[in-house]
């Protein structure tokens, strides 16, 4: 789990640590002492599954910061970190977890990750990957597209980022959902993602063209035009 405080208190974040600790020893938190600092680890993976976000930093407004680090990565937690509540409404007006007030305890930690559990209890569906040496868990609808790249397969996500995961495509294909198509050989897409769907030619989000296989067009056309009917309302007159 990848764990951040973003605190421009040196005192603060060492505060964290022990609460962090004290509440669960085998965890470790990045330490970051602004926002712009936490915003550039939030671009790189595996994305914080958690973030600790102190709200009055220098010339920072961590509101402001909490909505950048959400068009980054919308499914990392946040939980706003502050003197007093006097921006607790704004804070949730970002989704977030929690509101602690500080100085932070490990019951205060403890109900932070309780909430994220909780938020991470529907029914979406998740896959775990294997990056280095690490296994990272990620939601089916953020993956656009798959790739085979020789011996490993490269991941588009829906917010832009790119990964190679080295393992089989046919072993990454079986991983994946009914929302998923393979229009040719070693590459699939996220039929959620498609804008347009040619006779020989699909276009996904941010203009990606790709081409389909030629031989199984009308198989492939007929696969995307039964799943856009079975999302329309049916039963309603028009």
């Amino acid at each position: 789990m990848r764990i951040a405080i973003c605190d421009d208190d040196l005192s603060g974040r060492k505060q964290f640590e022990r609460s962090l600790k004290s509440w669960d020893p085998a965890y470790n938190a990045e330490k970051f002492s602004s926002g712009s600092s936490l915003l550039t680890a939030a671009s790189g993976f595996p994305l914080f599954d958690i973030v600790f976000l102190d709200i009055y930093m220098p010339e920072e407004n961590g509101i402001d910061i909490a909505k950048k680090l959400k068009d980054i990565s919308p499914e990392t937690g946040i939980v706003f970190v502050t003197t007093s509540r006097e921006h607790a409404i704004d804070a949730f007006s970002v989704y977030a977890l929690h509101y602690l007030v500080k100085p932070i305890t490990p019951e205060g930690i403890a109900e932070s990750f309780r909430r994220l559990a909780e938020l991470r209890s529907d029914k979406r569906e998740r896959i775990t990957l294997t990056i280095g040496s690490e296994r990272h868990t990620v939601f089916l609808d953020q993956i656009c597209l798959l790739e085979n790249d020789n011996h490993a397969v490269n991941v588009l996500f829906a917010n832009g980022r790119k990964l190679k995961i080295w393992m089989s495509f046919r072993e990454l294909e079986e991983k994946m959902n009914g929302n998923f198509l393979k229009i040719n050989r070693g590459i699939m897409v996220n039929m959620a993602h498609i804008v347009q769907m040619g006779t020989d030619t699909c276009i996904l989000q941010g203009g990606i063209k790709l081409p389909i296989a030629i031989r199984q067009s009308a198989s492939i056309r007929a696969a995307y035009d039964n799943y856009v009917f079975d999302r329309l309302p049916h039963g309603k007159n028009f």
